[in-house]
């Protein structure tokens, strides 16, 4: 077998998403060769159009017992926070099983503590890699407010605050559009209750983050192929990448990063790890004279809205829908509608719309773990709409991994074979 490129690195990272970027860029610093193998190149997808937050507080799992009671009303919308398109549906059932499984009590409950080991890890080293890629500037600590039309809703809302307040996570509840007014200006007044979590961070943007990340790698030597990596073969001295070209790429390690394409490597090892797609939506405005002082969450909506150098991104929702159909942009026409009048001042014209792939496995939980076919292919993927705020953690995990160390928390909960 002849392989590609110039020289054999000591790792390829296959996938060129926030998490494979921060994953290269952390081995470069400790001295490995990477390659970088993208099927299209640095953030050009799920990366490209989040909406750039360090979500660092949100550590309760979609599947919980209260989803289940939600989940049949929204799956009858089409458009609402959480859509399974008819043609999926049955494609899905099995995905859906194990999702109504993590959605047990005692599942969610140790889902929350792994979330929270995860998240804490990454909050701790996310200020030293930012001023290692030299993007400290970017960072913005606005907060998150999130909003609540009802009592119900609210009081509905208390045992998921107290469980992260079990977690040591700060957070500010506060009542009557008075008080709500002090923190974010130009609400609609039907808004009877929010909570502020000010350690919710945000990037000024997020695909120019992942770029910058992309240059420094680039800079220092980093090797960056487009490609589409089709399989992956363990060798007694590390393992291979074929492409869809022919082209065949082979390192000590593999790490797999690949986003919402991930389980269709991990397949061709013989393993079969329950990943789907949430289509998420999003209409980015151009800057006005709207005063959007922090991230606005409007959870029984189930989008949000955030304030980027770009413009003001309105966006989210979640739609079971895989990687092949065409996007459905009255999702974002619906969330942007929604928006006008929650944010009555919001000028909604003129607005770019796009859909991306977030990686979502059943419970929540990204895997992150060796392979079981092989110690020299690891997998970091699956990290849902999270994957900005957990980049850094799962880059330092991933070095832990590479580098035979114990993990700096325990990896257990993430391992591929849970399911």
């Amino acid at each position: 077998m002849e392989f590609s490129g110039d020289s054999r690195p000591d790792v390829i990272v296959v996938g060129a998403g926030i998490v494979g970027l921060s994953a290269a860029f952390s081995l470069q610093l400790k001295g490995y060769s990477v390659l970088l193998l993208d099927r299209k190149g640095p953030a050009a997808e799920a990366s490209r159009g989040n909406a750039g937050a360090f979500a660092f507080s949100d550590i309760i799992p979609l599947a919980t017992p209260g989803i289940m009671r939600k989940a049949p009303r929204w799956l009858l919308d089409p458009l609402g926070p959480l859509s399974v398109p008819p043609r999926y549906a049955f494609r899905l059932l099995p995905w859906m099983l194990r999702f109504w499984r993590a959605c047990r009590p005692e599942r969610v409950e140790s889902g929350i503590f792994a979330q929270t080991d995860l998240m804490n890890l990454s909050k701790h080293a996310l200020l030293p890699f930012l001023r290692k890629t030299g993007t400290g500037s970017m960072l913005r600590r606005d907060g998150n407010l999130q909003v609540y039309e009802s009592r119900a809703e609210f009081e509905a809302s208390l045992p998921y605050w107290d469980a992260r307040e079990r977690c040591d996570i700060p957070f500010e509840h506060v009542h009557g559009s008075y008080a709500i007014s002090e923190y974010q200006p130009g609400l609609d007044r039907r808004f009877v209750s929010a909570t502020f979590t000010p350690e919710w961070y945000s990037i000024s943007d997020p695909l120019e983050y992942a770029l910058t990340i992309a240059d420094i790698f680039d800079n220092r030597g980093g090797r960056i192929e487009i490609g589409e990596a089709v399989a992956i073969f363990p060798r007694n001295d590390g393992a291979s990448v074929r492409c869809a070209d022919g082209r065949e790429f082979a390192a000590d390690k593999v790490v797999i990063c690949a986003g919402a394409w991930s389980h269709k490597l991990a397949q061709t090892l013989g393993e079969r790890i329950p990943l789907e797609t949430e289509r998420g939506y999003n209409t980015t405005l151009p800057n006005g004279e709207f005063d959007l002082r922090t991230q606005l969450t409007f959870g029984a909506h189930g989008f949000v809205v955030s304030r980027l150098s770009s413009g003001i991104r309105v966006g989210g929702a979640v739609e079971l829908g895989g990687l092949s159909a065409p996007p459905n942009f009255q999702r974002a026409d619906v969330l942007l509608a929604k928006a006008k009048s929650f944010l009555p001042d919001l000028v909604t014209e003129g607005g770019t719309q796009w859909m991306g792939f977030r990686p979502s496995l059943p419970d929540t939980l990204p895997v992150i773990s060796p392979s079981r076919k092989s110690d020299n292919v690891i997998y970091a993927f699956g990290h849902g709409h999270l994957g900005l705020t957990q980049s850094a953690g799962t880059a330092m995990l991933v070095t832990d991994l590479v580098e035979g160390e114990d993990p700096s928390i325990d990896i257990h909960p993430f391992r591929a074979d849970r399911f």
